[in-house]
């Protein structure tokens, strides 16, 4: 996407310095900084700490933290995998890659070869995300013409957390039918929820908005239930780390509860999900738990334009932090993908697992 008129990928390997590239979203909105990844200790500091961060562009910097680490030297490709893997656990586009890599590495002779295989690999599944994203957004775009052929009005969409460009590797899940729509004249509004505790909607989602110039109102958490009653949400889009095959879709914590307030209010609500995300094999979704400084304190930009972090909360209490939550099946209106919109639920996902498997 752009950024002040230049396009970026939200990661890139650098043929100039064979290093590899990418956006420090721990930076935005207030500082647009690109850090060099050179090792595999460096890769997973990266995921850890969500320098880089959504469920495509985690996969994306883990296949790059495999040829960093064969090109470190690394003998057992294995135990590098189980370092990344362990980073982020809800995410399946991270073990997904991992396995990717492996498989291509596994009759590699040689560590050059492997290397080589490697960085292969990587490139292939950043390619394939942009074009996979592109489908999402092509797709998902009749959802928002169809509202906008039965109003004059902006078609209003509410969003939940970061699935735009930065979540990966170009032009994004849930975001990427909004940009398309507004490519096309369509004319939306996007209502950005905040997204506690890391607020990637109020730093990430709103700041990739205004890259692109595409309107859009930041909201605390709890605003959405109030909109959708008011009827100023026409259409809630999310992303998702891992939709199992039944349809139950994981997002940031909160989703569950956007889920709920539309289906009371008879709002769509879908889920935009690249294949590479569904878990075909398991309905069983490990939650991540993160430290209680992410509820205790925020970041943010103080006075002297310094980055700065400030306790919120007294400092003798306790604090829980779930990464995610999982919305039901039956709360999806239907789950949008580069295949095509399926219905939510077992039969839907069979239908489109069988084209998969065909192709």
């Amino acid at each position: 996407m752009l950024v002040d008129g230049t396009h970026y990928r939200s990661i890139w390997f650098d043929e100039a310095d064979s290093a590899v590239r990418a956006i420090d979203q721990t930076r935005l909105p207030h500082f647009f900084d690109i850090i060099t990844l050179d090792s595999l200790e460096d890769a997973c500091h990266a995921i850890r700490d969500m320098q880089v961060r959504g469920a495509p562009l985690i996969g994306a910097a883990a296949a790059y933290g495999m040829c960093l680490a064969l090109r470190e030297g690394h003998d057992n490709p294995a135990q590098a995998a189980a370092q990344l893997a362990a980073t982020r656990p809800t995410a399946v586009n991270l073990q997904w890659a991992l396995d990717r890599v492996l498989k291509a590495i596994a009759a590699a002779d040689g560590t050059d070869e492997q290397v080589r295989q490697a960085l292969a690999v990587a490139a292939a599944i950043c390619d394939e995300d942009v074009d996979n994203c592109r489908a999402i957004g092509e797709h998902g775009v009749a959802l928002i013409r169809d509202i906008a052929r039965s109003s004059d009005a902006p078609v209003n969409i509410l969003t939940h957390c970061n699935a735009g460009w930065l979540a990966t590797v170009d032009r994004g899940t849930a975001l990427a039918p909004v940009y398309q729509a507004w490519e096309e004249g369509i004319d939306v509004h996007v209502w950005v929820d905040e997204t506690r505790p890391r607020n990637q909607g109020a730093s990430l989602t709103a700041w990739e908005l205004l890259q692109q110039r595409i309107p859009h109102t930041v909201i605390s958490d709890n605003t959405g239930g109030h909109l959708m009653q008011s009827g100023r949400v026409d259409l809630c889009l999310v992303g998702s780390d891992r939709t199992t095959f039944r349809g139950n879709v994981c997002n940031k914590i909160g989703t569950y509860l956007k889920a709920l307030a539309a289906h009371d209010n008879g709002i769509p609500f879908y889920a935009a999900v690249p294949v590479s995300s569904i878990d075909w094999e398991s309905d069983d979704i490990p939650i991540e738990e993160r430290g209680s400084e992410e509820i205790t304190a925020i970041c943010g930009l103080n006075t002297q334009g310094v980055l700065d972090t400030v306790r919120l909360t007294p400092a003798g209490s306790a604090a829980l932090n779930y990464a995610f939550d999982v919305t039901p099946a039956r709360l999806v209106t239907g789950i949008i993908t580069e295949r095509g919109i399926v219905s939510a639920d077992e039969a839907g996902l069979a239908q489109l697992k069988s084209r998969v498997a065909s192709d």
